[in-house]
């Protein structure tokens, strides 16, 4: 595991790189190119303006992520008129397809056909590659025929493509697409890099074109309602604050569950486990929201500098406080080494329980326990804040169970305190466990068909320069400084998972590893969302 050498330089290299940015600002700002600087660094987000034309330009258009999120987000955002009016939607991909095609590609089935109309007429596509200079000034010309007579051109491009070409597209961009009558911003799907030195490499290189303020890395979890509502839960309620800390919370549970397997994308979860793919970003983010100190304003860096602060206040996560595991298939359900993507002799984790540490006032001693696995006994995600006994105890001998606050993430988003009750009747004999609730489908109307998705409110954000919800280059490496020494290790010693049937809790080992850092299951409570 990573001595004290190896933990200072983590931070040394945190610094170097927040210098590197400071200078490389500085430079593209005195090069004329700095017109995104102030946006999400203090000021309001931007207001739509009628004399400028935003340009939405989906690099990768033709994939998957593009046809699943990208454009279903853009279409309800268009639809809400949530996009500026002067708005195009260009699409550009290395695939040869008409017109139509492309049209038929990103057209949504879940959206009435009259409805799309209006948003379809405004998406074009333009073939390229994305190692060719000459065709992103050909997509530039385009969009610059598309913004003729507004006196200021915004362009966005989203890039829908794998990570081995982010830095391609980024210099071609850079030399040959840029707007220079009004902001450019770049938004980065993961993965970021697969350790810390890929995911620093990374940075570096996107930072030869870009300053961090023209990137927008995503990480959709930081979309989703709960996850924001998270600061809100805390510093709008005075009841949390005087019991958010070591001295009232015993434990931390954030939990992944998924109910199906990798089937169709075995051989890309491969390459990356579930550690690398909802881990260190997901529930590490969550992590940081729950944790974090209160930041001095809602300003986008002022959170962030927060996040980053108790981030690096985490050791790395040692083999001691790591279960990782593999499903094995059940009642004809294949397991994972049963994928023909995946190599039969793969020891990737499907499923991962790691526990950390945070190092300040606050949580001293309190395990935060990140679990997350695939072919689980459930489909949810969710974060669960289990309380210390009261002083005293006085009902010690009726087995009150620990008081717990739980945020509901997905599905059926919902806050509940799980709190200790008087059994009805005459006699007080044993006590009820039940709940506070605030289920948001039964409190709030106006939402019974579904909250927003997470691109939709991740894109407005970038299209109005507030970056409260993306991750920034220091927050991302602090993130994997406590991962990547654990993950060498598992990969260097070919450290094999431990097998758990599909549709199952996972491994053993798990629970008992919660149970001796003092978490209480409560084995016959049943959270019921209908009641």
């Amino acid at each position: 595991m990573a001595g004290d050498g190896d933990d200072s330089d983590l931070r040394g290299e945190l610094e170097r790189l927040r210098r590197e940015n400071d200078d490389l600002k500085r430079i593209l700002y005195s090069q004329g190119t700095g017109s995104d600087m102030a946006a999400g660094s203090g000021q309001e987000a931007d207001a739509p303006r009628d004399d400028a034309h935003l340009s939405i330009i989906v690099i990768g258009a033709s994939g998957d992520l593009a046809k699943k999120k990208t454009y279903p987000a853009l279409l309800a955002l268009y639809n809400a008129k949530l996009l500026p009016s002067n708005v195009d939607v260009i699409g550009y991909a290395r695939t040869s397809i008409s017109a139509a095609d492309f049209r038929s590609h990103i057209t949504s089935k879940r959206v009435p056909e009259a409805d799309q109309q209006e948003f379809l007429a405004r998406c074009t596509y333009q073939r390229g590659s994305y190692d060719d200079a000459s065709a992103f000034t050909e997509l530039s010309e385009f969009c610059s025929k598309l913004e003729h007579g507004f006196r200021h051109a915004n362009r966005l491009f989203y890039f829908a493509i794998p990570p081995n070409v982010f830095v391609t597209s980024a210099r071609n961009i850079r030399l040959s697409c840029m707007s220079t009558t009004g902001w450019n911003r770049i938004v980065v799907e993961k993965p970021f890099g697969s350790d810390f030195a890929s995911a620093a490499k990374l940075g570096a290189s996107l930072r030869q074109y870009f300053t961090e303020e023209h990137l927008f890395r995503i990480d959709h979890y930081l979309g989703k309602e709960m996850v924001q509502n998270l600061s809100t839960l805390r510093f709008a309620n005075s009841i949390f604050e005087p019991v958010w800390n070591r001295d009232h919370i015993e434990l931390v549970m954030i939990t992944f569950k998924e109910n199906i397997g990798t089937a169709g994308r075995g051989g890309y979860f491969d390459k990356f486990g579930i550690i690398r793919d909802v881990m260190q970003n997901h529930l590490t983010q969550i992590l940081s929201l729950v944790a974090m100190e209160q930041p001095v304003s809602l300003n986008a860096e002022d959170v962030r500098n927060e996040k980053v602060k108790v981030l690096r206040c985490i050791a790395p996560v040692t083999l001691d406080n790591l279960v990782v595991g593999q499903y094995t298939g059940h009642g004809g359900t294949p397991g994972y080494l049963d994928d023909p993507g995946v190599p039969p002799e793969s020891l990737t984790p499907t499923y991962a329980m790691a526990v950390v540490f945070i190092k300040n006032n606050r949580w001293d001693g309190v395990p935060f326990i990140l679990k997350c696995g695939k072919a689980l006994d459930a489909n949810k995600t969710e974060i669960r804040i289990q309380f210390r006994k009261p002083p005293g105890d006085l009902y010690h001998h009726m087995e009150a169970a620990p008081n717990e606050l739980v945020v509901r993430v997905q599905p059926d988003e919902a806050i509940y305190m799980k709190m200790n009750t008087k059994e009805p009747g005459l006699t007080f004999e044993k006590l009820h466990h039940t709940e506070l609730d605030l289920t948001y489908k039964k409190r709030f109307d106006h939402i019974r068909a579904g909250l927003p998705d997470a691109y939709e409110r991740l894109i407005l954000d970038v299209v109005r320069g507030d970056r409260s919800l993306f991750v920034r280059d220091d927050e991302l490496l602090a993130a994997w400084s406590i991962f990547t020494p654990t993950l060498a290790r598992l990969e260097r010693d070919r450290i094999p998972p431990i097998p758990y049937r599909f549709g199952s809790r996972g491994p053993p080992q798990a629970d008992q590893l919660a149970a001796r850092l003092g978490f209480k299951r409560n084995v016959g409570y049943k959270y019921n969302v209908t009641h």
